[in-house]
């Protein structure tokens, strides 16, 4: 039986009834025309018509198509493109001839368009994920479909016929991927086979009706040179950055929503050498990384039972027994951020990640809190202090005001200090204007801060250009700053580690009696802070102290006053044991304060200041 006679046939037992819609009859050399089949290279647009004509127009399409979709059930599994277009002209020919419908030949061709996206791919959005110049498509219910195009949104004249038709999408796009939406799981991410990103959720989630938002993305990754061109950033900062990553630092991609964050992550990613291991983790698989030793993870729902879910925490779990040289997680949103981290510290030094905030400070409080809903009871300093020893770069994306993509600064992470994480802006983005075109002018500019980190390049074997990339050369006048461990090549002599300078305890005789400063563990040969624990801490203290006092002609029989502070409140016990030692009988009256911040930055545990009689 012909495919044609098998659509009559549904459509008589469906009893469909169209009205002809009364018009002028087309020549008899359009209709001939007509009856050709004919295959268009590209989407047709929609032809502007007066207010009258495109109200008789979009009725036509809208019985035709629901007539069409009824009845076509047959081909939603047809592969040959050909084959489908040519049926669909046939069809399409025989209702409008049917029904006396008065159409020109270039709207047949765009019925026809319309129809062979319908049935083999997806429908009304077909033109609009062809248009290279269109970022974001978000469908808000069958009549409401808006575009974002060079950042700005604009509506566009797309429409679908009800709920049922925009339902019937979302299943085609989640189909291939083994994902589900019901009511029982009324939203889903996905993907397209181009890797653009898809959301979707439904009643009674959503109250105007099915909503698709599609993050469409290139088909060939950008390149350096190609966001160069858009004002990204100056070639000599993804120079910088490149560094970065062969030199193996961990490097976080932090920003708002529609940003570039992943966009930016695919173009780090292309610095990573050819020769390591790279495995990725996603949500829903968007990265298009280019190196031939890639690895792609992709975490997957639970399925109607409930069952089956692999989450991105399983994935990177798992990731740290494939012999990852670096590990990619295309966004952290929440406790997986803990095991990425992890990850930074334990031999994967150079993996890449993002996440959403408004700031680099944003990106720091948000990891926290993140780690935070992983379930295990971490102090925030704890927290604090992983997040310091693993992200070393963080890269922040912003949209600015006229739609561009830029990178507005580039921070480094540097340390802890007082319980707060250390950071300072390596370059920074520098608005200078708006031209007349409404465009946002600036520069991505050195701030004039040396990062701790330059001398791993060095180490890495990587030579830096002339200028260091605008960043102003060491100077021997000012004190440098204390990097990371493991930046450090070797281990520091006795000339090259810092000396203390407090806790040396200044001395004062006043009214026969003898004031004493805090005093800290430092070793009276070197002049370095003791590497120990508070017991050894608390008795370097009591010795320094003892040797003041007979310096000054006192002792510590004399001391009738004591004054102690501790890094951490939980270690008052054990301070207490090494205390009542060297004070076996009376202890001199004391109390306990908070430890100074100078004194947290030397890396005391404690420190010890009294009042005796000269």
């Amino acid at each position: 039986m012909s495919l044609l006679r098998r659509v009559e046939q549904a459509q008589q037992a469906a009893g469909s009834r169209v009205e002809a819609i009364p018009a002028e009859q087309p020549p008899a050399a359009e209709t001939a025309a007509a009856r050709t089949p004919e295959a268009p290279q590209a989407p047709l647009p929609r032809i502007p018509r007066a207010p009258g004509r495109e109200a008789v127009l979009t009725d036509i399409r809208t019985r035709v198509l629901g007539e069409v979709i009824r009845a076509f059930e047959s081909l939603l599994g047809a592969t040959d493109a050909n084959e489908v277009r040519n049926s669909i002209a046939e069809i399409i020919d025989t209702i409008i001839a049917r029904h006396n419908f008065a159409v020109t030949r270039p709207e047949r061709l765009a019925l026809v368009e319309e129809l062979v996206h319908e049935v083999t791919g997806l429908g009304p959005l077909e033109p609009l994920l062809h248009d290279p110049t269109i970022t974001e498509v978000m469908v808000n219910g069958p009549h409401n479909v808006f575009i974002e195009r060079a950042g700005k949104i604009h509506r566009v004249d797309v429409d679908f016929l009800n709920d049922d038709h925009v339902r019937r999408i979302i299943d085609r796009i989640i189909a291939p991927i083994g994902r589900r939406i019901d009511e029982s799981s009324p939203r889903v991410d996905a993907r397209l086979p181009d890797g653009s990103r898809v959301n979707a959720i439904i009643a009674p989630l959503s109250l105007v009706g099915p909503v698709i938002t599609i993050r469409k993305f290139s088909a060939k990754p950008y390149t350096v040179r190609k966001l160069i061109d858009f004002g990204t950033a100056s070639e000599e900062m993804f120079d910088f950055l490149r560094h970065c990553v062969m030199a193996r630092l961990n490097v976080f991609v932090s920003g708002g929503t529609g940003s570039g964050k992943t966009t930016f992550l695919n173009v780090l990613s292309s610095f990573i050498p050819e020769d390591e291991r790279i495995v990725t983790v996603e949500d829903a698989a968007e990265l298009q990384l280019r190196q031939e030793h890639v690895v792609t993870l992709e975490a997957r729902p639970p399925n109607a039972e409930g069952l089956g879910e692999v989450t991105i925490r399983d994935l990177l779990r798992n990731a740290l027994h494939m012999r990852p040289d670096r590990i990619i997680v295309g966004e952290c949103r929440a406790a997986e951020a803990l095991d990425m981290i992890q990850a930074m510290m334990t031999g994967q030094d150079g993996s890449l990640s993002t996440g959403h905030a408004n700031t680099t400070r944003d990106m720091l409080r948000r990891l926290e809190t993140m780690i935070l809903m992983s379930g295990y009871e971490l102090p925030l300093r704890a927290i604090r202090e992983q997040i310091a020893a693993a992200i070393d770069v963080i890269v922040h994306t912003a949209r600015l005001k006229d739609g561009s993509r830029k990178i507005v600064s580039i921070t480094e992470v540097y340390g802890i200090e007082d319980d707060e994480i250390l950071t300072q802006d390596i370059f920074v983005y520098e608005q200078t204007g708006v031209d007349d075109n409404g465009r946002v002018q600036g520069e991505l500019r050195a701030t004039g801060i040396r990062p701790t980190f330059m001398g791993v390049f060095k180490s890495s074997g990587l030579d830096l250009p002339p200028g260091e990339f605008g960043i102003p050369p060491e100077d021997p006048a000012k004190p440098a700053k204390r990097g990371k461990a493991r930046w450090t090549i070797g281990v520091a002599t006795d000339e090259e580690a810092p000396r203390a300078k407090v806790g040396l305890g200044r001395a004062v005789r006043a009214g026969g009696m003898i004031y004493i400063s805090s005093v800290g563990p430092i070793i009276p040969e070197t002049g370095l802070v003791l590497n120990g624990d508070i017991k050894d801490h608390t008795r370097l203290c009591l010795q320094n102290l003892t040797t003041k006092l007979e310096s000054l002609g006192s002792s510590l029989e004399k001391v009738v006053w004591a004054n102690w502070s501790l890094r951490e409140p939980g270690d008052f016990d054990v301070f207490n044991e090494e205390w009542v030692r060297w004070f076996p009988g009376d202890s001199p009256v004391g109390q306990g304060t908070v430890m100074p911040p100078s004194h947290r930055r030397a890396g005391f545990r404690i420190s010890i200041g009294v009042i005796a009689e000269a």
